[in-house]
């Protein structure tokens, strides 16, 4: 009872018409989370709850940076029309941590089409047309750790990309055209720890390309067209765990190829065309794993130049995928017979 004598039980709380309105309030909160404000581009779905929006496999032409969160951290555009990407469309999303924009129409980018977003740590690229990038491209990006442009049109990679001492520590360019890597881009990447450049023309790895990459754990140069390696290349590179070389042209390997390579555990030498390894070339892969080293569908040879290879597997056989199937090429007596089914009078050891 109140001092004026009514009865508050006989008082609503709010009006039939306002409880919807509370009920749908209440909804979109929990929906939403605290702070959402609810907008969201067309054709594009948004999760406020982690700041993230994802425009995947619809009709979009254009950016769609009209109706962005502007606290999105998170942004995947796949599978679309889009051509072009511009700075002040980026800028709608200052907070922006990841960039996803694989399989879309992209061209070209502007030098500085990141200039807004420092805060970006990843930038996926994959599946795009972009043929060649500006100077400086990347200069903005400080935070940038991943970086993948996989599967573009890109025939040279430029030092001039990238600032001084860039962040990065994965490095993406696997299915391009490039020819050839300039020794003053992997300078930059003093971070580096992933390099994949499978799928591409290269013909050769300058001699102290990789003398700067001292934290590379993983390097993929498989199907190249590779036909030598300097002797000296993996010498500054004592961290690589995965080094994969898998079909190239390769014919042989300098015996000091591997020395320093203590950390190896996975090596891909299949599908080149290698006759025989040198003496002493594997052994100080002590860290390689069971199944480790694949050298499968090579031309070997097996006369007393194999020798070395030969008695290497009989010692670590476990070492070697599919050690059974490492096959002679010649001569012509011996093709298809498994090395490890050899004589030493069958390869003319005997003294």
């Amino acid at each position: 009872m109140g001092t004026d004598g009514a009865d508050m039980t006989d008082v609503p709380l709010f009006s039939e018409t306002m409880a919807p309105r509370l009920l749908l309030v209440l909804l979109c909160s929990t929906l939403l989370g605290p702070g959402a404000t609810g907008a969201c581009p067309a054709l594009c779905r948004c999760y406020p709850r982690r700041a993230e929006v994802v425009c995947a496999g619809v009709p979009l032409t254009e950016f769609p940076s009209a109706g962005l969160p502007a606290d999105t951290t998170m942004l995947t555009i796949q599978h679309t029309n889009i051509s072009a990407i511009s700075e002040l469309q980026l800028s709608a999303t200052p907070l922006l941590e990841g960039l996803h924009l694989y399989g879309n129409h992209l061209r070209s980018l502007s030098p500085d089409v990141l200039r807004g977003v420092p805060r970006l740590h990843t930038l996926d690229l994959t599946g795009n047309r972009l043929a060649d990038l500006p100077a400086g491209v990347f200069g903005h990006a400080h935070a940038l750790t991943t970086l993948v442009l996989k599967n573009n049109l890109l025939e040279a990679a430029e030092a001039e990309w990238f600032p001084d001492h860039s962040s990065l520590t994965w490095l993406d360019l696997s299915g391009n055209r490039l020819t050839g890597l300039p020794a003053a881009l992997l300078h930059k990447l003093p971070h580096l720890e992933s390099l994949d450049l499978s799928h591409n023309r290269l013909e050769k790895i300058q001699a102290k390309s990789l003398d700067a990459l001292v934290k590379l754990e993983r390097l993929n140069l498989q199907r190249n067209k590779l036909v030598r390696l300097e002797p000296a290349l993996f010498h500054h590179t004592a961290n690589i765990t995965n080094l994969y070389l898998t079909s190239n042209r390769l014919e042989a390997l300098p015996p000091s190829m591997f020395r320093g390579l203590g950390r190896l555990r996975v090596l891909g030498l299949e599908e080149n065309q290698l006759g025989y390894l040198p003496p002493g070339l594997l052994d100080q892969l002590s860290s390689l794993d069971e199944e480790g080293l694949d050298l499968t569908a090579n031309p070997w040879s097996c006369d007393q130049k194999v020798e070395y290879l030969w008695r290497w597997l009989q010692k670590n056989k476990g070492k070697a995928f599919l050690a059974d199937t490492v096959r002679c090429a010649a001569p012509l007596p011996l093709a298809g017979r498994p090395l490890l089914s050899l004589t030493e009078s069958e390869l003319n050891l005997e003294s």
